[in-house]
């Protein structure tokens, strides 16, 4: 089995930690570098039910896409809910390693996953600066209603469900992907010319504009269920890597729903109070 630093080193290889972004917080949370691994686990979250899961599973070594401490920490006592989360990875000697940013601007990368969750040909980046978002063709014209019929089929299921903004009936050719919160990216999505713009966590003032000043297509999905077939994909590589240096790794990608929602009701209709 290798050591923790071995499969450390071909995750940054992926990953590189200065492609983040400096307000983030990527790398080895916790974990010896000498430790062997054989099994580990991938998962959008590092909260207290994948640790458990890691746990039950007997991992090794959890990577996860979102950061445990992204604004820094001066405690990690097991009465706060992530230090929980520290000791009993330390106590069943698992290992924790974060890619965030990072991971959202490699090529592939968090958005190349969610355009193949969708089976959209991608065809270059939203933002070629930094490699965020990706621009893509769907195999046949659809409607923005059976896109984003598309997406509920493909994605995981989340209390949400899929947001739409825009005319049911328009007609969608080239759509923009960027898994996780997308609505700083308006301005690429209009320079690129797309008719539609799959992303997650669009406020209430953004789609507003968007949609008064353009007749872009929105669709609204969650955090979590746009960021998760990374999670398949980043197995595969690793699989990959295992394969190819002999390590026969065991390879997991967690199936928890983490996503925070845990229902969603609708109103009658009527005029607001």
């Amino acid at each position: 089995m290798p050591r923790l630093s071995e499969v450390i080193a071909e995750l940054d290889a992926l990953w590189p930690p200065d492609r983040a972004e400096q307000w983030d917080a990527v790398g080895t949370v916790c974990g010896d570098p000498d430790a062997r691994v054989g099994r580990v686990l991938f998962a959008v979250d590092p909260v207290q039910e994948i640790v458990d899961e890691a746990v039950s599973l007997g991992a090794d070594l959890v990577v996860a896409h979102h950061p445990l401490y992204l604004r820094g920490t001066t405690t990690v006592a097991a009465g706060h809910f992530k230090g929980r989360v520290v000791h009993d990875l330390i106590k069943n000697d698992i290992a924790l390693h974060v890619a965030h940013t990072n991971a959202d601007t490699a090529d592939p990368g968090v958005s190349d996953a969610l355009a193949g969750a969708l089976d959209l040909r991608v065809t270059g980046p939203l933002v070629p600066e930094n490699g965020l978002g990706r621009i893509c063709e769907l195999d046949r014209p659809e409607t923005l209603a059976e896109f984003a019929a598309r997406a509920a089929a493909r994605l995981p299921a989340t209390a949400q469900g899929i947001r739409v903004a825009g005319d049911p009936a328009m007609t969608v050719r080239r759509v923009a992907v960027s898994g996780g919160s997308g609505d700083s990216l308006f301005d690429a999505v209009r320079a690129a010319g797309v008719d539609a713009f799959l992303t997650s966590d669009l406020r209430h003032h953004p789609v507003s504009e968007a949609t008064q000043r353009t007749p872009l297509g929105l669709v609204d999905a969650a955090h979590w269920a746009t960021e998760w077939p990374w999670c398949e994909q980043a197995a595969a590589q690793l699989d990959a890597i295992s394969d190819r240096h002999g390590w026969d790794l065991r390879v997991h990608v967690s199936k928890t729903v983490t996503d925070p929602w845990s229902s969603h009701h609708t109103s009658s209709p009527g005029a607001p109070n």
